[in-house]
């Protein structure tokens, strides 16, 4: 089903080719949603860039408010609006009339889709999230870009695109090799025996052994031999690497299943063996440069302190490759042997530049053709209440886990408040899973409700609150709807769809709410920001509540209570689909 914003476009379209010629070029865009109610439900000042456009032979330009009554003359909107307003100096209002919107809410009952087709064609997407590094514990700074990183994937994927999760962990470096050698002094077992330490242990004997490196010359020594032999393939340091790995990806796992999250690990380790060929093909391209010992790639439009050309080390004096090496091969690897056509990186604002001087030597070297579509999702920092970084009492960075149970443990102390001021008796079980689903999902909407390129202030007051733009709000609509059916003994099976009708006011505002959302998912799949879809939830669920308190539901007489419960359905449906796009789950009672 084509949503109404796609269809006026495509009417609007045809109706310039018609008043104008089909050699006319249109400007973008044709036509968006209203900015306020009084404007109508649509708006298009196409008639304003028009009239230059039709001028560009150096004659005078026509005026827009004449050019907008001929192209009202040629549109054909009659089915889908009221007769098109022309406002100002000629801008066009459009209002969608009642019938069509009835029709459109009635087909959209009736499928799990809500009437959205999935796009075509599809594209194939990478989508590099998450990455958290190899014997360190996930910490705050790694929920952004997991969670954004998912809610991005989950959205291309409804669209119908192939989606290739990838979590580019960091696997390999010089941090394997300071590790190694200290383990090997003071705790051996752990480079033999799966599971002797946890990832806790792993954390504490990498803080001591980089403190360790940073003083004793020979342990350095030591800890840079060790990366040698792991580079080599030494077969005792990659078991000893390979049961560090293990035992970290498994308590990765452990915050992945907490947080919903699916993703296929191919971490900086997997793109060594073509590491080589980088430098190779730049220095064949003519691109790379020796500069003190080291192969660099100068770089267009980036200079140093001293305003000379900034070069991005590709090969290091002595040999070893850098981050810039690794990614390199990771892009080709996704558009050669993935076949991605589009690469999407998930990672904090200060990888901007770094991500910019990677895809520019890509570029240059005819790697990242201009077929295909690379982006970096920036995301700024998660703060503490008082506005600086979200730190321990002590000092320490917050690990994930830790911060997840919170926001459990809270959620689960304020239910239990609110059922025994209710005097309800609930099961250990249904506590538990409410409390989980609240929690994580206010978590979850917390941050995705933020515009991704701000920083947003961490309190589990305000997210774990039923009022305001949170997640639990959202989620309370969802069970009031649910309520409302349990009540009834409804069966949402057998409503009879062919009664919904719009009467009273709040019910047309929730109508015209209920068929924007295909035209929200599109809008957030260009600009890559979550936030408009928390944005068109929060709004859902108000006009919803606006629409419950004016206008009884099991007490109206028929066919209005079948219409109206068929519109509060379809409001559970579309609040239950949008948060799952946010990787939020729902529950029917709270």
């Amino acid at each position: 089903m084509t949503s109404p914003l796609h269809l006026l476009q495509t009417r609007l379209e045809q109706g310039i080719h018609i008043a104008f010629g089909n050699e006319v070029s249109v400007p973008g865009p044709l036509i968006v949603p209203a900015s306020q109610a009084k404007f109508g439900d649509y708006q298009s000042n196409i008639c304003l860039p028009l009239a230059k456009t039709l001028a560009q032979d150096g004659s005078k330009p026509p005026s827009p408010r004449e050019l907008a009554h001929r192209l009202v003359e040629n549109l054909q909107v009659e089915d889908i609006c009221e007769p098109v307003e022309i406002a100002g100096p000629g801008f066009l209002n459009f209002r969608l009339r009642t019938p069509y919107l009835e029709t459109i809410l009635r087909q959209r009952l009736g499928g799990d889709r809500l009437g959205i087709e999935p796009t075509h064609p599809p594209r194939r997407v990478v989508v590099d999230f998450s990455s958290p590094n190899i014997a360190k514990e996930m910490h705050v700074g790694h929920l952004r870009s997991t969670i954004i990183g998912d809610c991005i994937a989950r959205i291309l994927e409804f669209q119908g695109h192939g989606v290739l999760r990838l979590n580019h962990v960091g696997d390999w470096g010089t941090q394997f090799g300071l590790l190694i050698a200290y383990l090997k002094e003071v705790y051996p077992d752990a480079l033999e025996t799966a599971d002797a330490l946890d990832l806790g242990d792993l954390v504490t004997f990498y803080k001591q052994a980089k403190q360790r490196f940073d003083q004793d010359p020979e342990f350095q020594t030591a800890a840079r031999q060790e990366v040698v032999h792991l580079q080599q393939g030494d077969a005792t340091s990659t078991k000893a690497w390979q049961l560090l790995c293990d035992q970290s990806r498994r308590e990765f796992e452990k915050i992945y299943q907490t947080l919903d999250i699916c993703l296929e690990e191919r971490g900086e380790s997997f793109y060594n063996p073509f590491l080589p060929a980088v430098v190779a093909d730049l220095e064949t391209l003519g691109l790379l440069v020796v500069d003190q010992g080291a192969k660099v790639v100068f770089l267009e439009g980036f200079t140093n302190k001293d305003g000379q050309p900034q070069p991005l080390i590709i090969q290091k004096s002595d040999g070893g490759y850098n981050y810039a090496t690794t990614d390199l091969a990771a892009l080709r690897y996704r558009i050669n042997q993935d076949g991605a056509d589009w690469l999407i990186y998930v990672t904090d604002v200060g990888q901007s530049s770094h991500f910019a001087q990677v895809f520019q030597v890509a570029r240059r070297a005819g790697w990242l053709p201009d077929s295909i579509q690379v982006e970096h999702i920036p995301f700024g920092l998660v703060l503490g209440e008082g506005g600086k970084r979200l730190k321990t009492r002590s000092g320490e960075t917050i690990r994930l886990k830790d911060l997840l149970g919170e926001a459990v443990h809270r959620a689960k102390t304020d239910l239990e408040e609110r059922l025994k001021s209710e005097d309800r008796q609930e099961s250990p079980d249904f506590i538990n899973q409410v409390a989980q689903v609240i929690g994580i999902g206010a978590v979850k909407y917390a941050d995705l409700s933020q515009n991704r390129n701000s920083n947003y202030v961490f309190s589990y007051d305000k997210m774990l609150s039923l009022q305001g733009n949170t997640a639990p709000y959202l989620i309370y609509a969802y069970v009031r709807v649910q309520g409302i059916t349990r009540k009834g003994e409804i069966d949402v099976n057998d409503l009879d769809l062919g009664k919904l009708q719009l009467r009273d006011e709040t019910e047309l505002l929730l109508g015209k709410h209920l068929v924007q959302l295909e035209e929200t998912l599109n809008l957030v799949a260009t600009e890559l920001l979550p936030n408009r879809l928390c944005q068109y939830l929060f709004e859902l669920s108000q006009k919803f509540n606006q629409f419950y308190d004016r206008c009884p539901i099991l007490a109206a007489d028929e066919p209005v209570r079948t219409s109206r419960l068929s519109l509060a359905h379809l409001t559970a449906k579309t609040l239950k689909l949008g948060l799952s796009l946010l990787g939020i789950a729902t529950v029917d009672r709270m």
